[in-house]
């Protein structure tokens, strides 16, 4: 492993942090925005966001979590969690399976599928997302919110109190909750995984 010290590394207590989110991501921009806000100096938990630049299909997305996990070495530790982060697009239904069957293998793995795409978890921070029937839709009700969106945001304009209404909002989406993805338009699982941030968050930084 050589002797020089990883930043994310935590032997003998050196990890400046708790508890690690290790995200593979299929945008290149959008998603690693959004996930780095809950990154900050105070916390301690650590979202670590690997973007897709090439090879985009939820195995694809797999393949580059799996070898960022490798450069760990020594895995995740206890309390930490990997998590795969797709959209629903036009995967087939044995690309996402594959996702599905590793996420649900362990008990610290994840799959975050958004129908139509991530930019619907984004909405529901400020509105219920409702009347979503095409991805134009999508896009034409997030603009209202953020005109300028361009598959770049100022983060800035999600709060975390913005956060936890999306996370109340896909709840109730997601009714009878999905066992593997979600498979109608205008719903999203992403909050299963921002729910478990969140959680962490609080356990590790108690008011």
């Amino acid at each position: 492993m050589g002797t020089k010290r990883r930043s994310f590394e935590r032997p003998s207590g050196y990890r400046r942090y708790r508890r690690l989110f290790v995200i593979a991501v299929e945008g290149e921009r959008t998603e690693n925005d959004y996930f780095n806000f809950f990154n900050d100096s105070e916390t301690l938990v650590k979202v670590e966001c690997s973007p897709g630049k090439r090879g985009t299909s939820p195995p694809q997305v797999l393949d580059r979590l799996n070898l960022r996990l490798a450069k760990y070495g020594y895995g995740l530790m206890e309390d930490d969690e990997a998590w795969v982060v797709v959209d629903r697009d036009y995967w087939t239904d044995d690309q996402l399976q594959v996702v599905h069957s590793w996420a649900t293998s362990e008990p610290r793995r994840g799959l975050a599928l958004s129908n139509p795409k991530f930019e619907y978890w984004l909405l529901l921070h400020f509105e219920d997302g409702c009347d979503i029937k095409s991805v134009r839709d999508c896009d034409d009700h997030l603009r209202r919110h953020l005109p300028t969106y361009d598959k770049r945001f100022d983060v800035r304009k999600i709060t975390h109190e913005s956060v936890r209404d999306a996370v109340k909002r896909a709840k109730q989406r997601d009714k009878p909750a999905c066992v593997d993805w979600p498979r109608n338009l205008g719903c999203t699982t992403v909050y299963r995984l921002v729910d478990r941030i969140l959680k962490a968050r609080d356990e590790e930084n108690p008011a």
